[in-house]
């Protein structure tokens, strides 16, 4: 049974500036088309990188602390108890940053069943994500750059003379 006060965290992060725990509850309660994580981030850490959907509207709840959020209009101070959605497109980019001295926990609601594109903007990357109900989730990254011309490789096609 998942519990938002007694977690099971199922996700550790451990990169640079980036080391968060993360407990899946909506996975663990069974949910199928809604995503629901509590994460706790540690004083100095952020949850991921600066990123947007293009499918996925987020919805977060912080429960302790008082994280920075950067958003698709700059950065600002989140109190606790405060809720704040991101809409799929530009203007659901979003970042938290634990820049205090304290712990941080806050819960993120999503839709979440159908497949998604993210955007890294900082980076100039492009994920594409299929999720699947057992909660197996595949996740494929470009760079932008890479990113090449419609018509490149494209040639006029040439149908058999037989038909």
């Amino acid at each position: 049974m998942a519990n938002v006060y007694d977690p099971v965290f199922d996700d550790d992060r451990d990169a640079p500036g980036f080391a968060a725990r993360r407990a899946r509850i909506g996975r663990q309660a069974g949910a199928r088309r809604l995503g629901a994580s509590l994460w706790e981030l540690p004083p100095g850490q952020a949850a991921y990188p600066y990123h947007l959907h293009l499918t996925e509207e987020e919805l977060l709840v912080i429960l302790v602390g008082t994280p920075a959020l950067r958003g698709a209009d700059g950065w600002r101070r989140l109190a606790a108890g405060e809720t704040v959605v991101f809409p799929p497109g530009v203007d659901g980019g979003h970042q938290i940053v634990n820049d205090t001295d304290a712990p941080v926990r806050f819960l993120a609601i999503s839709t979440n069943g159908e497949p998604d594109i993210v955007l890294y903007p900082d980076e100039g990357k492009v994920c594409a994500a299929d999720r699947h109900p057992d909660g197996d989730v595949h996740k494929w990254f470009w760079r932008t750059e890479d990113a090449v011309d419609y018509w490149d490789g494209i040639e006029p096609p040439s149908p058999p003379s037989s038909i």
